[in-house]
Order: C-alpha cells, then sequence, then structure tokens
C-alpha cells in the first residue's frame, strides 16, 4: 500500500516528537520522532508478534501461564496488547500510553481491537497509574522509550518499586532493555534492588535488546529441565520459541548449572 510510504501525523510547534507510519516488504512500523522502528506488524498476521524482543518479552509465561491482570506500561503499535488479547483468553489487559496520537495510530492502522471486557487502552502517564493503582497486576509488561532513549522517568527506583507494590504475590515484572545503553547495568541494578536480588536476564536477540525478568517472589529456583518441559508445552499452544528463551536464560544467568538462581 504505497499510499502508506510516506503517512505521518505532524508535529505540533509545541511538540517536539512526531508520530508516523512506514511500510516495506509488507510490514508496517511504527517510529516516533525518529527513523527507529517503535513497533512492527506484518500485515499478512497482524497479530504476531514481528519484532524479536516483543517474542522475547513473552517468556514470562514459563514461570505464570496464565495470568489474569496483565498491566502494560507503552502501546506503540498494540502488538504485545493484540497477543495477550488473542493468545491467553483469560487475561483482561489494561495498556498506560502518554501519546494519545500512538493510540490512534494503533486503533486505524494496527489493528489494535476496541475495548471491551478484556482490554482497555488509557491515557496517561505510567508513573502515575502506577502510584496510585490499586488492583494488583499478575503481569506488568514495561516497554518505556521514546526518540532518542528509555525514558528516565519509568526507569527509577521509585517507579520500580512502585511496579512492585502494585504486583500480586506471583507476580512478574518484564522490562525490555537496551543492553547497549550506558545506563544498562544501573536500570538492572535497581530493578534487583526493587525486587529483592529476585531478578533474571533473557538476551533478546539482535541487535541488543535485554529483557529483564523481576518476580515479587521466588518462582523456587526452577531446574533448567522442567522450564524445558514447560517451554515444549508453550511453543506448541503460543508458537514462538520457548526453548529458546530457556537456554538463553541459563546463558546469561549462569550462577547455578541446575536451575535458575531466583
Amino acid at each position: 500500500m504505497n499510499l502508506l510510504k510516506n503517512w505521518r501525523i505532524r508535529k505540533a510547534e509545541e511538540d517536539n516528537e512526531s508520530v508516523y507510519i512506514s511500510e516495506k516488504f509488507g510490514v508496517r512500523s511504527l517510529h516516533i520522532g525518529s527513523d527507529t522502528i517503535q513497533s512492527a506488524m506484518r500485515i499478512a498476521h497482524p497479530n504476531d508478534l514481528e519484532i524479536v524482543y516483543t517474542r522475547s518479552m513473552m517468556a514470562f509465561l514459563l514461570f505464570n501461564p496464565d495470568p489474569r491482570k496483565v498491566l502494560m506500561v507503552g502501546l506503540g503499535g498494540g502488538s504485545l496488547a493484540k497477543f495477550v488479547y488473542h493468545r491467553l483468553p483469560n487475561a483482561q489487559t489494561v495498556a498506560v500510553e502518554i501519546n494519545p496520537r500512538v493510540v490512534a495510530i494503533a486503533r486505524q492502522f494496527f489493528y489494535l481491537p476496541p475495548d471491551d471486557e478484556r482490554l482497555q487502552v488509557v491515557v496517561g502517564d505510567g508513573v502515575t497509574y502506577l502510584e496510585t493503582a490499586r488492583s494488583k497486576s499478575d503481569v506488568i509488561i514495561l516497554d518505556g522509550y521514546d526518540a532518542q532513549a528509555q525514558v528516565e522517568a519509568l526507569s527509577t527506583g521509585v517507579f520500580y518499586r512502585s511496579c512492585a507494590r502494585a504486583l500480586s504475590d506471583s507476580g512478574v515484572l518484564v522490562v525490555n532493555l537496551w543492553g547497549g545503553d550506558r545506563n544498562f547495568k544501573g536500570c538492572v541494578e535497581r530493578i534487583a534492588q526493587a525486587f529483592n536480588r529476585r531478578v533474571a536476564c533473557l538476551p533478546a536477540g539482535k541487535p541488543g535488546n535485554v529483557v529483564a525478568l523481576a518476580f515479587k517472589r521466588s518462582p523456587g529456583m526452577p531446574r533448567w529441565n522442567d522450564l524445558q518441559h514447560r517451554a515444549l508445552g508453550l511453543t506448541d499452544t503460543m508458537g514462538l520459541k520457548f526453548t529458546d528463551f530457556v537456554r538463553d536464560l541459563a546463558a546469561m544467568n549462569p550462577d547455578d548449572q541446575d536451575g535458575l538462581p531466583i
């Protein structure tokens, strides 16, 4: 659809971020303030996860395969929201997105379903939402980047502690990080402090994303063999390579040869 090739919402004078989409080889991409791809969708398979790191963020299912309450901070094109909506029928999802134009584009061009009893999109600030959250979530998925870098307010120790408070007892925080960021180690350390060191990191493929999984309570130091068994079942039902996630978790968290050291 060449008509969409240069489709763009022009930024207002008081706004420093334009929001636009591009399309190439059957993949539609979302850009916010730069040519960096913030979200992507293969038009022939709109409910699949096109970008590698988004697939890796679903690794939380190894520890909670049937979450009932999912909170997302950062919507983008809605790839993760759509995947949860279509693949996890028992889950109720709230997605918090600060930019209303992003929400509009996700609805119109990335096929994000309308709000219903299983999906609610809130236009608002994720920090404020977490500070005032009244209900507990089983999973919080955090993907908070602007045109340049990770949003600073979404990577503070205070914010991560708010995430921990907003999780159920068996809850998991899932954070998309950029491994090449000079603040990467500091960010992981702040997550670890907020979650009493119960953090595991998963390399999320090229070009260098890393997914941090932080646990409200210890998942019981699951053995690698047990995780591989879970991964086989999830691969069949979710269509993602969970066995690769287990392999990569073992490579990046090698303190214990028998199981995940958390």
